[in-house]
């Protein structure tokens, strides 16, 4: 019998606060203040729909802890660690490009961070066989010295980090589906060889400089970096080709030991800042590919961290279809937007989406191969 599927959530998580927004962008003298764009609706609706589908019954709760501060200088530098410590403790303010927190958001941020650190325990020490940390802030954006993104301490890189240091695994592989390329995560481990970082996301959405096929990884970690910038409209189809063709056959040939996923979900085609159309069936069969690479390769040892999405009305339920498929069950909440969604234009695959994802799959297919 498998074992079951942890949980890392915490109220604490919902109450990082990071002032007001607009659109994607903040406030100025023209531009009308807003409820900033990651507020903690989605992630509430999120465990609500958990709750009352019955799923959370079924999932092992994980108790988060906050992280500590030699845990968090693996990744980030002292100074910028102290200036979030200070902000926090004041009135809040920005930290780096499009990242802002409030009073608090400092221990709130260290929690997310211990979240995912737990999570890490739990599946590699067996009580879960994988886990997902719904926290926030989120991370995947975050760099050494600064936030980006919304993003304030990088939650993935400290978690394959952890899985390193304190687990001593040698391969360890990170897969981004958030809808921005994931470049904090591709910085961390640009360099290490040991570390399989993919990143599919939207072509120059967020940072518009960065997620590009050319990028590989550089000196010895050469093809340990694969980026799939896909078209923006790309659907369905678009997600489960780039999956089979270049996801899955990268994943088999590095031969992880763990998988963490950057789980962002604002790919979705509700989404106000993503121009994708993914749909919960989407994320259902890329979740679903995943995971049986997992269990070939790396004893189905799962670990995904929350990132983005930004529909209040859709991410629940893109959550719930990639929770589902990590616990192995189906329950009767039925989506009640798929169909509609794909009976709209542009889910099949395109000319021009392909071109990309066999691009990426000629560089899957370097990616280097364990001794």
């Amino acid at each position: 019998m498998s074992l079951p599927t942890g949980l890392v959530s915490n109220e604490r998580y919902f109450w990082h606060d990071p002032g007001s927004g607009a659109g994607f962008s903040a406030a100025s003298e023209y531009t009308q203040p807003d409820q900033h764009p990651e507020s903690p609706d989605t992630k509430r609706r999120l465990l609500s729909l958990l709750e009352v589908s019955g799923l959370a019954d079924a999932l092992v709760p994980i108790r988060p802890r906050l992280a500590r501060l030699d845990e968090l200088t693996c990744f980030h530098t002292e100074r910028y660690i102290e200036d979030v410590r200070r902000l926090s403790a004041g009135a809040g303010g920005t930290i780096g490009d499009s990242a802002t927190i409030g009073h608090g958001s400092f221990e709130i941020a260290q929690l997310a961070v211990g979240g995912c650190l737990e999570a890490v325990d739990a599946v590699l020490s067996g009580r879960v066989t994988n886990a997902y940390a719904l926290v926030r802030p989120p991370g995947h954006h975050a760099e050494p010295d600064r936030g980006r993104g919304y993003c304030v301490f990088g939650n993935a890189v400290l978690a394959v980090k952890h899985a390193q240091r304190v687990h001593k695994l040698s391969r360890v592989a990170v897969v981004d589906w958030d809808v921005h390329h994931g470049n904090g995560t591709e910085l961390a481990f640009l360099e290490d060889p040991s570390v399989l970082t993919i990143s599919v996301h939207q072509d120059r959405n967020y940072p518009v400089d960065s997620g590009f096929l050319e990028v590989i990884g550089e000196g010895a970690a050469a093809h340990t970096n694969l980026n799939v910038p896909l078209p923006a409209g790309s659907g369905h189809g678009a997600y489960l080709a780039a999956f089979e063709r270049a996801v899955a056959p990268a994943l088999a040939r590095f031969r992880p030991e763990l998988i963490v996923i950057a789980s962002g979900l604002d790919a979705n085609a509700m989404d106000p800042i993503g121009r994708m159309l993914a749909t919960s069936e989407t994320f259902r069969l890329i979740a679903r590919q995943v995971l049986s690479i997992a269990t070939e390769v790396a004893a189905a040892r799962v670990v995904a961290t929350h990132e983005g999405g930004y529909s209040n009305a859709y991410v629940p339920f893109c959550g719930l279809a990639v929770l589902e498929e990590m616990a192995g069950l189906r329950t009767q909440a039925a989506d009640p937007y798929l169909e509609e969604l794909m009976q709209m234009g542009g889910h099949e695959l395109l000319p021009h989406q392909a071109a990309v994802i066999d691009a990426a799959a000629k560089l899957a297919a370097q990616t280097p191969v364990p001794g």
